[in-house]
Protein backbone atom coordinates (compact mmCIF):
# COMPACT_ATOMS: atom_id res chain seq x y z
CA UNK A 1 0.00 0.00 0.00
CA UNK A 2 1.37 3.37 -1.02
CA UNK A 3 1.67 6.63 0.89
CA UNK A 4 0.03 9.10 -1.52
CA UNK A 5 -3.65 10.06 -1.58
CA UNK A 6 -5.33 9.38 -4.92
CA UNK A 7 -8.95 9.51 -3.84
CA UNK A 8 -11.31 10.47 -1.02
CA UNK A 9 -10.38 9.56 2.54
CA UNK A 10 -12.27 7.19 4.85
CA UNK A 11 -11.88 6.32 8.52
CA UNK A 12 -11.95 2.76 9.84
CA UNK A 13 -12.39 2.19 13.58
CA UNK A 14 -11.61 -0.93 15.61
CA UNK A 15 -13.11 -0.69 19.11
CA UNK A 16 -11.78 -3.85 20.75
CA UNK A 17 -11.64 -5.22 24.26
CA UNK A 18 -8.34 -3.51 25.04
CA UNK A 19 -8.24 -0.36 22.90
CA UNK A 20 -9.66 1.77 20.10
CA UNK A 21 -7.64 1.99 16.88
CA UNK A 22 -8.35 4.34 13.99
CA UNK A 23 -7.00 4.41 10.45
CA UNK A 24 -7.40 7.13 7.84
CA UNK A 25 -7.27 5.37 4.48
CA UNK A 26 -7.30 6.44 0.84
CA UNK A 27 -10.51 4.89 -0.50
CA UNK A 28 -9.01 4.24 -3.94
CA UNK A 29 -5.57 2.87 -3.14
CA UNK A 30 -5.82 1.61 0.44
CA UNK A 31 -2.88 3.76 1.51
CA UNK A 32 -2.95 4.31 5.27
CA UNK A 33 -2.33 8.04 5.75
CA UNK A 34 -2.73 8.29 9.52
CA UNK A 35 -3.36 6.08 12.52
CA UNK A 36 -4.23 6.52 16.17
CA UNK A 37 -4.81 4.39 19.25
CA UNK A 38 -6.10 4.84 22.81
CA UNK A 39 -6.49 2.21 25.55
CA UNK A 40 -9.57 0.82 27.31
CA UNK A 41 -9.88 -0.44 30.87
CA UNK A 42 -11.51 -3.80 31.57
CA UNK A 43 -12.57 -4.61 35.11
CA UNK A 44 -13.99 -7.62 36.93
CA UNK A 45 -17.64 -7.85 37.91
CA UNK A 46 -19.01 -4.65 39.41
CA UNK A 47 -22.60 -5.75 39.99
CA UNK A 48 -24.42 -5.88 43.30
CA UNK A 49 -22.31 -8.85 44.37
CA UNK A 50 -19.23 -6.61 44.53
CA UNK A 51 -17.23 -8.44 41.89
CA UNK A 52 -18.28 -11.99 41.02
CA UNK A 53 -15.50 -14.10 39.44
CA UNK A 54 -15.84 -14.36 35.67
CA UNK A 55 -17.05 -10.80 35.20
CA UNK A 56 -15.54 -8.65 32.44
CA UNK A 57 -16.92 -5.12 32.10
CA UNK A 58 -16.11 -1.74 30.57
CA UNK A 59 -17.71 1.70 30.75
CA UNK A 60 -19.01 2.53 27.23
CA UNK A 61 -18.24 6.20 27.84
CA UNK A 62 -14.54 5.36 27.83
CA UNK A 63 -14.91 3.81 24.35
CA UNK A 64 -16.24 7.17 23.16
CA UNK A 65 -13.40 9.06 24.83
CA UNK A 66 -10.87 6.60 23.37
CA UNK A 67 -12.37 7.11 19.90
CA UNK A 68 -11.85 10.86 20.26
CA UNK A 69 -8.26 10.40 21.46
CA UNK A 70 -7.42 7.99 18.64
CA UNK A 71 -8.90 10.35 16.03
CA UNK A 72 -6.97 13.26 17.54
CA UNK A 73 -3.76 11.29 16.94
CA UNK A 74 -4.69 11.03 13.26
CA UNK A 75 -4.33 14.81 12.96
CA UNK A 76 -5.73 16.76 10.03
CA UNK A 77 -6.34 13.64 7.92
CA UNK A 78 -9.34 12.61 10.04
CA UNK A 79 -10.97 16.00 9.46
CA UNK A 80 -10.84 15.38 5.70
CA UNK A 81 -12.68 12.05 5.75
CA UNK A 82 -15.75 11.57 3.58
CA UNK A 83 -16.99 8.39 5.32
CA UNK A 84 -16.44 6.43 8.52
CA UNK A 85 -17.28 2.97 9.82
CA UNK A 86 -16.99 1.47 13.31
CA UNK A 87 -16.19 -2.20 13.92
CA UNK A 88 -16.37 -3.45 17.49
CA UNK A 89 -16.03 -6.41 19.79
CA UNK A 90 -19.01 -8.73 19.41
CA UNK A 91 -21.74 -9.77 21.87
CA UNK A 92 -21.26 -7.03 24.49
CA UNK A 93 -24.41 -5.89 26.28
CA UNK A 94 -24.72 -2.09 26.37
CA UNK A 95 -27.78 -0.89 28.30
CA UNK A 96 -28.89 2.75 27.88
CA UNK A 97 -31.44 4.79 29.79
CA UNK A 98 -34.03 7.10 28.26
CA UNK A 99 -31.42 9.87 27.91
CA UNK A 100 -29.01 7.58 26.05
CA UNK A 101 -26.58 7.24 28.97
CA UNK A 102 -25.25 3.83 30.07
CA UNK A 103 -27.30 2.28 32.87
CA UNK A 104 -24.27 0.29 34.05
CA UNK A 105 -20.92 -0.87 32.65
CA UNK A 106 -21.19 -3.02 29.53
CA UNK A 107 -20.96 -6.78 29.95
CA UNK A 108 -18.21 -7.88 27.53
CA UNK A 109 -18.11 -10.94 25.30
CA UNK A 110 -15.64 -12.74 27.61
CA UNK A 111 -17.80 -12.29 30.71
CA UNK A 112 -18.79 -15.90 31.52
CA UNK A 113 -21.22 -15.24 34.39
CA UNK A 114 -24.20 -15.89 32.11
CA UNK A 115 -23.37 -19.60 31.67
CA UNK A 116 -26.37 -20.73 33.80
CA UNK A 117 -28.68 -18.44 31.86
CA UNK A 118 -27.41 -19.70 28.50
CA UNK A 119 -28.01 -23.31 29.58
CA UNK A 120 -31.50 -22.42 30.80
CA UNK A 121 -32.41 -20.60 27.59
CA UNK A 122 -31.34 -23.52 25.44
CA UNK A 123 -33.40 -25.88 27.58
CA UNK A 124 -36.49 -23.66 27.74
CA UNK A 125 -36.62 -22.82 24.03
CA UNK A 126 -36.54 -26.29 22.53
CA UNK A 127 -32.92 -27.41 22.78
CA UNK A 128 -29.71 -26.87 20.81
CA UNK A 129 -31.05 -28.13 17.48
CA UNK A 130 -33.96 -25.67 17.55
CA UNK A 131 -31.67 -22.73 18.42
CA UNK A 132 -29.20 -23.65 15.67
CA UNK A 133 -31.91 -23.91 13.04
CA UNK A 134 -33.59 -20.72 14.17
CA UNK A 135 -30.75 -18.32 14.99
CA UNK A 136 -27.79 -20.14 13.42
CA UNK A 137 -26.07 -20.61 16.79
CA UNK A 138 -26.50 -22.25 20.17
CA UNK A 139 -26.23 -19.32 22.60
CA UNK A 140 -23.30 -19.63 24.97
CA UNK A 141 -22.47 -17.35 27.88
CA UNK A 142 -20.80 -14.89 25.47
CA UNK A 143 -24.03 -14.21 23.58
CA UNK A 144 -25.97 -11.04 24.28
CA UNK A 145 -29.24 -12.86 24.91
CA UNK A 146 -27.66 -14.79 27.81
CA UNK A 147 -26.15 -11.59 29.24
CA UNK A 148 -29.54 -9.85 29.14
CA UNK A 149 -31.06 -12.84 30.97
CA UNK A 150 -28.25 -12.60 33.56
CA UNK A 151 -28.97 -8.91 34.05
CA UNK A 152 -32.68 -9.57 34.54
CA UNK A 153 -31.91 -12.28 37.10
CA UNK A 154 -29.20 -10.45 39.03
CA UNK A 155 -29.88 -6.74 38.57
CA UNK A 156 -33.59 -6.37 37.83
CA UNK A 157 -33.47 -2.66 38.61
CA UNK A 158 -30.84 -2.17 35.86
CA UNK A 159 -32.96 -4.12 33.37
CA UNK A 160 -36.03 -2.07 34.31
CA UNK A 161 -34.12 1.19 33.77
CA UNK A 162 -32.99 0.11 30.28
CA UNK A 163 -34.66 2.00 27.45
CA UNK A 164 -32.32 0.76 24.68
CA UNK A 165 -29.98 -2.19 24.18
CA UNK A 166 -26.97 -1.87 21.92
CA UNK A 167 -23.86 -3.78 20.93
CA UNK A 168 -20.51 -2.00 21.41
CA UNK A 169 -20.20 -0.91 17.80
CA UNK A 170 -23.88 0.18 17.74
CA UNK A 171 -23.27 2.43 20.73
CA UNK A 172 -20.46 4.30 18.98
CA UNK A 173 -22.37 4.52 15.69
CA UNK A 174 -25.34 5.99 17.58
CA UNK A 175 -23.11 8.58 19.27
CA UNK A 176 -21.82 9.55 15.81
CA UNK A 177 -25.17 9.72 14.00
CA UNK A 178 -27.90 9.98 16.60
CA UNK A 179 -29.46 6.86 15.01
CA UNK A 180 -29.95 3.39 16.48
CA UNK A 181 -28.56 1.20 13.69
CA UNK A 182 -26.70 -2.12 13.57
CA UNK A 183 -25.80 -4.59 10.82
CA UNK A 184 -26.68 -8.24 10.19
CA UNK A 185 -23.13 -9.41 11.00
CA UNK A 186 -22.99 -8.12 14.56
CA UNK A 187 -26.74 -8.73 15.11
CA UNK A 188 -26.19 -12.42 14.32
CA UNK A 189 -24.13 -12.76 17.51
CA UNK A 190 -26.88 -11.62 19.83
CA UNK A 191 -29.00 -14.79 19.97
CA UNK A 192 -32.19 -12.81 19.22
CA UNK A 193 -31.61 -12.24 15.50
CA UNK A 194 -32.88 -15.17 13.43
CA UNK A 195 -30.56 -16.12 10.61
CA UNK A 196 -33.41 -18.14 9.10
CA UNK A 197 -35.52 -15.00 8.52
CA UNK A 198 -32.99 -12.14 8.65
CA UNK A 199 -35.01 -10.38 11.36
CA UNK A 200 -35.28 -10.17 15.13
CA UNK A 201 -36.96 -13.23 16.64
CA UNK A 202 -39.95 -11.78 18.49
CA UNK A 203 -40.66 -15.04 20.36
CA UNK A 204 -37.16 -15.14 21.82
CA UNK A 205 -37.38 -11.45 22.73
CA UNK A 206 -40.71 -12.03 24.45
CA UNK A 207 -39.26 -15.00 26.34
CA UNK A 208 -36.43 -12.87 27.78
CA UNK A 209 -38.63 -9.84 28.37
CA UNK A 210 -37.04 -7.47 25.87
CA UNK A 211 -39.24 -5.23 23.72
CA UNK A 212 -38.19 -5.14 20.03
CA UNK A 213 -38.39 -1.33 19.97
CA UNK A 214 -35.44 -1.21 22.38
CA UNK A 215 -33.17 -2.70 19.69
CA UNK A 216 -31.46 -0.91 16.78
CA UNK A 217 -32.64 -1.12 13.20
CA UNK A 218 -30.70 -3.71 11.17
CA UNK A 219 -29.30 -1.99 8.09
CA UNK A 220 -28.91 -3.85 4.81
CA UNK A 221 -25.42 -4.38 3.37
CA UNK A 222 -24.37 -1.23 1.53
CA UNK A 223 -26.87 0.95 3.38
CA UNK A 224 -25.77 4.01 5.36
CA UNK A 225 -26.42 4.31 9.09
CA UNK A 226 -26.56 8.09 8.77
CA UNK A 227 -24.12 10.98 8.76
CA UNK A 228 -21.79 12.45 11.37
CA UNK A 229 -23.88 14.73 13.58
CA UNK A 230 -21.65 15.22 16.61
CA UNK A 231 -19.33 18.19 16.93
CA UNK A 232 -17.06 16.83 19.66
CA UNK A 233 -14.96 14.54 17.44
CA UNK A 234 -12.46 15.66 14.77
CA UNK A 235 -14.64 14.38 11.90
CA UNK A 236 -16.43 16.46 9.25
CA UNK A 237 -20.10 17.15 9.93
CA UNK A 238 -22.20 15.36 7.33
CA UNK A 239 -19.63 12.66 6.52
CA UNK A 240 -21.28 9.33 5.65
CA UNK A 241 -21.41 6.72 8.42
CA UNK A 242 -21.60 3.07 7.38
CA UNK A 243 -23.53 0.65 9.63
CA UNK A 244 -20.31 -0.89 10.95
CA UNK A 245 -20.10 -4.53 12.05
CA UNK A 246 -18.51 -6.96 14.48
CA UNK A 247 -14.75 -7.29 14.67
CA UNK A 248 -14.59 -10.73 13.03
CA UNK A 249 -16.84 -9.65 10.17
CA UNK A 250 -14.69 -6.55 9.70
CA UNK A 251 -11.50 -8.61 9.56
CA UNK A 252 -13.10 -10.80 6.88
CA UNK A 253 -13.88 -7.63 4.90
CA UNK A 254 -10.36 -6.35 5.52
CA UNK A 255 -8.93 -9.48 3.94
CA UNK A 256 -11.37 -9.38 1.03
CA UNK A 257 -12.21 -13.00 1.81
CA UNK A 258 -13.72 -15.27 -0.80
CA UNK A 259 -15.72 -18.36 0.08
CA UNK A 260 -13.65 -21.26 1.46
CA UNK A 261 -10.56 -19.28 2.53
CA UNK A 262 -9.85 -20.31 6.15
CA UNK A 263 -8.66 -17.72 8.66
CA UNK A 264 -7.07 -18.29 12.05
CA UNK A 265 -6.91 -15.17 14.20
CA UNK A 266 -4.61 -15.03 17.22
CA UNK A 267 -5.54 -12.18 19.53
CA UNK A 268 -7.00 -11.76 23.01
CA UNK A 269 -9.35 -14.47 21.80
CA UNK A 270 -8.56 -17.02 19.12
CA UNK A 271 -10.93 -17.56 16.22
CA UNK A 272 -11.21 -19.67 13.08
CA UNK A 273 -13.65 -18.70 10.37
CA UNK A 274 -14.35 -18.63 6.64
CA UNK A 275 -16.89 -16.93 4.40
CA UNK A 276 -19.60 -19.33 3.20
CA UNK A 277 -22.57 -19.08 0.86
CA UNK A 278 -24.40 -21.67 3.01
CA UNK A 279 -26.24 -20.68 6.20
CA UNK A 280 -24.49 -22.56 9.04
CA UNK A 281 -26.50 -24.42 11.71
CA UNK A 282 -24.27 -26.41 14.10
CA UNK A 283 -26.33 -27.96 16.95
CA UNK A 284 -23.16 -28.83 18.88
CA UNK A 285 -22.59 -25.11 19.44
CA UNK A 286 -18.93 -25.38 18.45
CA UNK A 287 -19.49 -23.24 15.37
CA UNK A 288 -21.40 -19.99 15.66
CA UNK A 289 -23.51 -19.43 12.56
CA UNK A 290 -22.79 -15.74 12.09
CA UNK A 291 -23.78 -13.62 9.13
CA UNK A 292 -21.06 -11.63 7.44
CA UNK A 293 -21.23 -7.92 6.64
CA UNK A 294 -22.00 -8.40 2.93
CA UNK A 295 -24.89 -10.84 2.57
CA UNK A 296 -23.12 -14.19 2.98
CA UNK A 297 -22.26 -16.12 6.14
CA UNK A 298 -19.29 -16.36 8.48
CA UNK A 299 -19.26 -19.67 10.38
CA UNK A 300 -16.85 -19.13 13.27
CA UNK A 301 -15.43 -20.87 16.31
CA UNK A 302 -13.91 -18.86 19.14
CA UNK A 303 -11.71 -19.61 22.14
CA UNK A 304 -11.38 -17.31 25.12
CA UNK A 305 -7.78 -18.24 25.88
CA UNK A 306 -5.24 -17.30 23.27
CA UNK A 307 -2.33 -14.83 23.36
CA UNK A 308 -3.01 -13.46 26.86
CA UNK A 309 -3.19 -16.95 28.35
CA UNK A 310 0.08 -18.06 26.76
CA UNK A 311 1.77 -14.79 27.75
CA UNK A 312 0.62 -15.43 31.33
CA UNK A 313 2.22 -18.88 31.28
CA UNK A 314 5.43 -17.35 29.92
CA UNK A 315 5.39 -14.79 32.75
CA UNK A 316 4.86 -17.49 35.38
CA UNK A 317 7.83 -19.37 33.95
CA UNK A 318 9.95 -16.22 33.76
CA UNK A 319 10.59 -16.72 30.04
CA UNK A 320 10.28 -14.64 26.92
CA UNK A 321 7.20 -15.66 24.94
CA UNK A 322 9.40 -16.96 22.10
CA UNK A 323 11.62 -19.08 24.38
CA UNK A 324 9.97 -22.42 23.58
CA UNK A 325 11.69 -25.80 23.43
CA UNK A 326 10.63 -28.90 21.52
CA UNK A 327 10.09 -32.33 23.05
CA UNK A 328 8.71 -33.59 26.30
CA UNK A 329 5.41 -35.23 27.22
CA UNK A 330 3.72 -32.36 29.08
CA UNK A 331 0.25 -31.26 28.01
CA UNK A 332 -1.08 -27.87 29.10
CA UNK A 333 -4.64 -26.74 28.43
CA UNK A 334 -4.44 -22.99 29.19
CA UNK A 335 -8.14 -22.41 29.95
CA UNK A 336 -7.29 -19.67 32.45
CA UNK A 337 -10.56 -17.72 32.07
CA UNK A 338 -13.01 -20.54 31.45
CA UNK A 339 -13.44 -21.57 27.83
CA UNK A 340 -15.91 -21.20 24.98
CA UNK A 341 -14.58 -23.83 22.55
CA UNK A 342 -14.85 -26.36 24.08
CA UNK A 343 -17.80 -25.01 26.08
CA UNK A 344 -16.28 -25.02 29.60
CA UNK A 345 -17.16 -21.61 31.08
CA UNK A 346 -16.02 -22.62 34.59
CA UNK A 347 -12.78 -24.30 33.55
CA UNK A 348 -9.30 -23.50 34.81
CA UNK A 349 -5.96 -24.52 33.33
CA UNK A 350 -4.90 -28.17 33.35
CA UNK A 351 -1.32 -29.49 33.31
CA UNK A 352 -0.70 -33.19 32.68
CA UNK A 353 2.29 -35.38 31.90
CA UNK A 354 4.89 -33.45 33.91
CA UNK A 355 8.23 -35.31 34.25
CA UNK A 356 11.42 -34.71 36.22
CA UNK A 357 13.22 -33.77 33.03
CA UNK A 358 10.49 -31.43 31.69
CA UNK A 359 11.97 -28.03 30.92
CA UNK A 360 10.40 -24.60 31.26
CA UNK A 361 10.68 -24.15 27.50
CA UNK A 362 8.77 -27.37 26.91
CA UNK A 363 6.02 -26.22 29.30
CA UNK A 364 5.73 -22.96 27.38
CA UNK A 365 5.50 -24.86 24.10
CA UNK A 366 2.78 -27.01 25.65
CA UNK A 367 0.78 -23.85 26.39
CA UNK A 368 1.03 -22.83 22.73
CA UNK A 369 0.01 -26.34 21.68
CA UNK A 370 -3.05 -26.31 23.94
CA UNK A 371 -4.27 -22.94 22.67
CA UNK A 372 -3.76 -23.79 18.98
CA UNK A 373 -5.22 -27.30 19.28
CA UNK A 374 -8.54 -25.95 20.60
CA UNK A 375 -8.85 -23.78 17.48
CA UNK A 376 -7.80 -26.45 15.00
CA UNK A 377 -10.31 -28.90 16.44
CA UNK A 378 -13.08 -26.58 15.27
CA UNK A 379 -11.59 -25.85 11.84
CA UNK A 380 -13.14 -28.81 10.00
CA UNK A 381 -16.59 -27.83 11.26
CA UNK A 382 -16.10 -24.26 10.07
CA UNK A 383 -15.06 -25.10 6.53
CA UNK A 384 -17.41 -26.18 3.75
CA UNK A 385 -17.03 -29.77 2.56
CA UNK A 386 -15.70 -28.57 -0.79
CA UNK A 387 -12.80 -26.62 0.78
CA UNK A 388 -9.47 -28.20 -0.11
CA UNK A 389 -7.68 -30.00 2.73
CA UNK A 390 -4.48 -28.16 1.84
CA UNK A 391 -6.02 -24.70 1.56
CA UNK A 392 -3.61 -22.20 3.14
CA UNK A 393 -4.48 -20.78 6.53
CA UNK A 394 -4.49 -16.99 6.63
CA UNK A 395 -2.89 -16.26 10.00
CA UNK A 396 -3.82 -12.87 11.45
CA UNK A 397 -3.90 -11.03 14.79
CA UNK A 398 -1.06 -10.05 17.09
CA UNK A 399 0.07 -13.65 17.53
CA UNK A 400 0.64 -14.07 13.79
CA UNK A 401 3.77 -11.92 14.15
CA UNK A 402 5.27 -14.36 16.65
CA UNK A 403 7.44 -17.19 15.40
CA UNK A 404 6.32 -19.58 18.15
CA UNK A 405 2.64 -19.08 17.30
CA UNK A 406 3.26 -19.46 13.57
CA UNK A 407 5.35 -22.60 13.90
CA UNK A 408 2.88 -24.19 16.31
CA UNK A 409 0.03 -23.63 13.84
CA UNK A 410 2.08 -25.15 11.03
CA UNK A 411 3.13 -28.18 13.11
CA UNK A 412 -0.32 -29.01 14.49
CA UNK A 413 -2.31 -28.26 11.33
CA UNK A 414 -0.05 -29.62 8.60
CA UNK A 415 -1.34 -26.81 6.36
CA UNK A 416 0.50 -24.06 4.52
CA UNK A 417 0.28 -20.70 6.27
CA UNK A 418 0.14 -17.17 4.87
CA UNK A 419 0.77 -14.17 7.13
CA UNK A 420 -0.65 -11.03 5.48
CA UNK A 421 1.55 -7.94 5.53
CA UNK A 422 -1.40 -5.66 6.29
CA UNK A 423 -1.95 -4.94 9.96
CA UNK A 424 -5.00 -3.68 11.86
CA UNK A 425 -7.29 -5.76 9.64
CA UNK A 426 -10.40 -4.99 11.70
CA UNK A 427 -9.91 -1.25 11.22
CA UNK A 428 -9.00 -1.84 7.57
CA UNK A 429 -12.21 -3.84 7.11
CA UNK A 430 -14.21 -0.99 8.62
CA UNK A 431 -12.42 1.38 6.27
CA UNK A 432 -13.25 -0.91 3.33
CA UNK A 433 -16.92 -0.84 4.38
CA UNK A 434 -16.84 2.96 4.50
CA UNK A 435 -15.10 3.07 1.11
CA UNK A 436 -17.60 0.64 -0.41
CA UNK A 437 -20.47 2.82 0.81
CA UNK A 438 -18.83 5.96 -0.52
CA UNK A 439 -17.88 4.51 -3.91
CA UNK A 440 -20.88 2.22 -4.40
CA UNK A 441 -18.71 -0.92 -4.49
CA UNK A 442 -18.53 -4.31 -2.76
CA UNK A 443 -16.31 -3.65 0.30
CA UNK A 444 -14.57 -7.02 -0.05
CA UNK A 445 -13.70 -6.15 -3.66
CA UNK A 446 -12.35 -2.82 -2.41
CA UNK A 447 -10.07 -4.66 0.04
CA UNK A 448 -8.88 -7.02 -2.68
CA UNK A 449 -7.98 -4.00 -4.81
CA UNK A 450 -6.01 -2.69 -1.84
CA UNK A 451 -4.06 -5.99 -1.73
CA UNK A 452 -4.58 -6.53 2.00
CA UNK A 453 -4.20 -10.33 1.90
CA UNK A 454 -0.74 -10.27 0.31
CA UNK A 455 1.89 -11.61 2.63
CA UNK A 456 4.59 -14.15 3.45
CA UNK A 457 3.81 -17.78 2.62
CA UNK A 458 5.14 -20.70 4.65
CA UNK A 459 5.11 -24.23 3.23
CA UNK A 460 3.37 -27.01 5.18
CA UNK A 461 5.27 -29.31 7.52
CA UNK A 462 4.34 -32.82 8.59
CA UNK A 463 1.51 -32.75 11.10
CA UNK A 464 2.54 -33.63 14.67
CA UNK A 465 -0.07 -36.34 15.22
CA UNK A 466 1.54 -37.50 18.49
CA UNK A 467 1.07 -34.09 20.09
CA UNK A 468 -2.50 -33.84 18.78
CA UNK A 469 -3.32 -37.29 20.15
CA UNK A 470 -1.93 -36.36 23.59
CA UNK A 471 -3.97 -33.17 23.63
CA UNK A 472 -7.17 -34.94 22.56
CA UNK A 473 -6.72 -37.64 25.22
CA UNK A 474 -6.03 -35.10 27.98
CA UNK A 475 -9.05 -33.03 26.99
CA UNK A 476 -11.28 -36.12 27.07
CA UNK A 477 -9.87 -37.59 30.29
CA UNK A 478 -9.80 -34.24 32.08
CA UNK A 479 -13.34 -33.18 31.17
CA UNK A 480 -14.61 -33.59 34.73
CA UNK A 481 -11.78 -31.50 36.19
CA UNK A 482 -11.99 -28.88 33.46
CA UNK A 483 -15.69 -28.37 33.91
CA UNK A 484 -15.63 -27.85 37.67
CA UNK A 485 -17.35 -24.84 39.18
Amino acid sequence: MGAQSAGPLVVGVDSSTQSTKTLVVDAETGAVLARGQAPHTVTGGTGKDGGEPGGKESDPEQWWRALGEALDRCGAAARQASAVSVAGQQHGLVTLDAAGAPVRPALLWNDVRAAPQSERLVRERGGAEVWAQRTGSVPRSAFTVAKWAWLCDNEPESAAATAAVRLPHDYLTQRLTGQGVTDRGDASGTGWWASATGAYDTEILEHVGLAPEKLPRVALPGEAAGTVRCAELPLPQGALVAPGTGDNMAAALGLGLRSGQPVLSLGTSGTVYAVSTHRPTDPTGIVAGFADARGDWLPLACTLNCTLAVDRVAALLGRDREAVEAGGSAVLLPFLDGERTPNLPHASGLLHGLRHDTTAGQLLQAAYDGAVFALLQALDRVLDADTADDAPLLLIGGGARGRAWRETVRRLSGRPVVVPEAQELVALGAAAQAAGLLLGEDPAAVARRWGTARGTAFEPVERDTAACDRLAATLADGAALLGHR
